[in-house]
């Protein structure tokens, strides 16, 4: 079955249908009056009263000169998510978030996934600087132990049928993801990305923490050990059993793709959960931590706040979803959008203890307004610092481009229903849009009808230009992921390096990504 005739059954369904814009109105963020979140049914704890945890760190199998081994299996668990309640997920390792894993960047990383889920699942290091075999492309599925069910039958599943390399790396079982030496530091994460059914995947628990380090960031002084916190935002809703509510056409998520109805503008959840764990609290000093801040949401964007007795705290940025900028800058707020990440320091050494610094989230409404609080619990000393250059930048000019690029991502015919489509096609695996040279800077320009947080593969970029004007602040540095709000355009530098192959650029949307708004690109090695 094609993703065409998918498509046409879920709208001849009312499965999938899209409603048409309004005016610049943004659909990840709450809109109470159109009710477009899902309200959960679950007895819902008080924020502040659970304790934040960190996910586990994932110690390698094995270890060689050059190489670090992991194992991850993925598989279905009962874990807490809400006080009192047991909700069943899909994780990595069985939990949720799932492990991180920290890589050295001097050293290869090679994860090993066994699929023990009921499901083909794809595995994607978002921000990883991979081979086009390990980048997780959609259509390169992993399927189940055995093959039972008659998954082993790639024709039957979503795409298959599209275009005879559409599956050129499937396997069942198991397979390895090899992540090659040399990436800078930079907070990483990774996740599902099965064609049709990333947003149902994610939601159910498929995500977890992919740090890099290198001796050169280590040397910085930053805050580490304790006082440094990965934090992964997700919102969440749960039917009266405590389990995830999710509005998927199939609860299989087999053969049939999509939401319905009005969550094809993308799933919010009711209930923020960080690192699995809903509003939380977290006992801090009076010193700086370092805090990973990712996105993990379907759809959701958030304002984050530091606030404490009712004052702004600052916020000083070091890190973009690449790695490091060239040096820290100090923000009121940032805007996190679905897949980007930002690596900040947040200083208490000014507060007193028996202070709250709760973090807002000023595009929620109602109960997701709130996002976590720290409590400053005792008085130490701080040997940390916040150095005045962090590391080495490499700017790309739009002089040294050698091509152009128009990308734009609307409304349209995806396949005879109304859908999403880049530069007025709907998403063919075996047909590229762009055939970019490994080693050419190039500058692409991005334009949306509504609010699109875009994502490439392979390799960074840099932002020229918002909206035909300077880019803000909070643009610099290294990016994979960049959110635009409706009618919204950029110009970005990019260049790719050192891997040939077949590579995605899509809206990190997840429901939008799932309806059709990706495509591919193929790299060329240099003189072809």
């Amino acid at each position: 079955m094609s993703r065409r005739a998918l498509l046409r059954g879920s709208a001849a369904l009312g499965a999938v249908g899209v409603a048409a814009a309004v005016g610049a109105w943004q659909w990840s963020v709450d809109s109470p009056a159109d009710r477009l979140h899902l309200t959960s049914r679950a007895r819902l704890p008080e924020p502040f009263t659970v304790p934040l945890t960190m996910p586990p760190v994932l110690a390698p199998v094995a270890r060689d000169d050059t190489t670090d081994y992991y194992r991850i299996v993925q598989r279905a668990a009962d874990v807490e998510v809400l006080p009192g309640y047991s909700t069943p997920i899909w994780g990595y390792n069985g939990v949720f978030p799932g492990p991180t894993i920290v890589s050295n960047r001097e050293r290869r990383t090679v994860v090993t996934h066994r699929n023990e889920l009921p499901v083909p699942v794809v595995v994607h290091l978002h921000g990883g600087h991979v081979p086009e075999e390990s980048d997780g492309y959609p259509t390169d599925l992993l399927y189940p132990v055995g093959g039972s069910g008659g998954m082993a039958d790639r024709t039957g599943m979503a795409g298959m049928a599209m275009h005879p390399d559409a599956a050129a790396h499937t396997m069942i079982g198991e397979r390895d993801y090899t992540y090659p030496a040399g990436q800078p530091a930079a907070t990483l994460w990774y996740h599902d990305h099965r064609m049709d059914f990333t947003g149902p995947a994610v939601w159910r628990g498929l995500a977890g923490f992919h740090l890099v380090t290198d001796a050169a960031e280590q040397r910085l002084g930053l805050p580490t050990g304790a006082r440094e916190l990965p934090l992964l935002l997700a919102d969440r809703a749960f039917d009266a059993r405590g389990e995830f509510d999710y509005p998927a056409v199939d609860s299989t998520l087999l053969p049939t793709p999509g939401v319905r109805g009005k969550f094809g503008r993308g799933v919010l959840g009711d209930v923020v959960l960080v690192n699995g764990r809903p509003w939380p609290a977290h006992r801090v000093a009076t010193a700086r931590y370092r805090l990973r801040l990712l996105n993990g949401s379907n759809a959701r964007v958030y304002r984050l706040r530091f606030d404490r007795r009712g004052g702004s705290v600052p916020i000083v940025q070091i890190g973009s979803d690449g790695g490091l900028l060239a040096r820290p800058q100090e923000l009121r707020e940032v805007t996190i959008a679905p897949g980007e990440r930002y690596d900040v320091i947040v200083d208490f050494g000014e507060c007193a203890v028996g202070d709250q610094v709760t973090v807002y989230n000023d595009l929620g409404a109602g109960t997701t307004t709130r996002v976590l609080r720290f409590d400053v619990t005792e008085r130490v000393p701080d040997t940390s610092v916040i150095p005045h250059r962090l590391t080495d930048f490499e700017t790309l000019t739009r002089a040294a481009a050698v091509t152009t690029r128009r990308f734009t991502f609307r409304q349209g015919d995806a396949g005879g229903m109304r859908g999403w489509v880049i530069n007025g096609r709907a998403y063919d695996p075996g047909t590229p849009i762009a055939r970019p040279t490994l080693g050419d800077v190039e500058v692409w320009q991005l334009s949306t009808d509504l609010d699109h947080p875009i994502h490439l593969h392979l390799n960074q970029f840099q932002v020229l230009t918002r909206d035909g004007r300077t880019p803000s602040a909070a643009d610099r540095g290294w990016k994979d992921t960049l959110y635009l709000t409706a009618t919204g355009t950029a110009e970005i530098a990019v260049r790719f390096t050192d891997h040939a192959g077949r590579f995605v650029l899509h809206c990190h949307n997840l429901e939008h990504e799932d309806m059709a708004i990706m495509a591919t690109f193929t790299t060329v090695g240099g003189g072809r």
